[in-house]
């Protein structure tokens, strides 16, 4: 199971987790360092986002729904 954790890089290089957390052995963990300014934020969550979006945007009845927006086929 995948989980995710918010933590803090240290200038060190080492890495703070911000809730306690605990495994029954080692694991493999990727670390995303996200920019400091809260102006990136948005852009950041639409990105990690995007995948699990897209399960509901990708679907023939979004189509439909935003068709009337599309420009017209000739």
């Amino acid at each position: 199971m995948v989980h995710t954790i918010e933590g803090v890089l240290e200038p060190d290089g080492s890495v703070r987790l911000l809730q306690p957390i605990q495994t029954t052995s080692p694991r493999r963990a990727l670390v995303m360092i996200l920019e400091e300014s809260s102006e990136a934020l948005p852009s950041e969550t639409a990105i990690l986002s995007e995948r699990a979006l897209a399960t509901d945007w990708n679907r023939a009845e979004e189509d439909a729904a935003w068709a009337h927006l599309q420009p017209a086929k000739s």
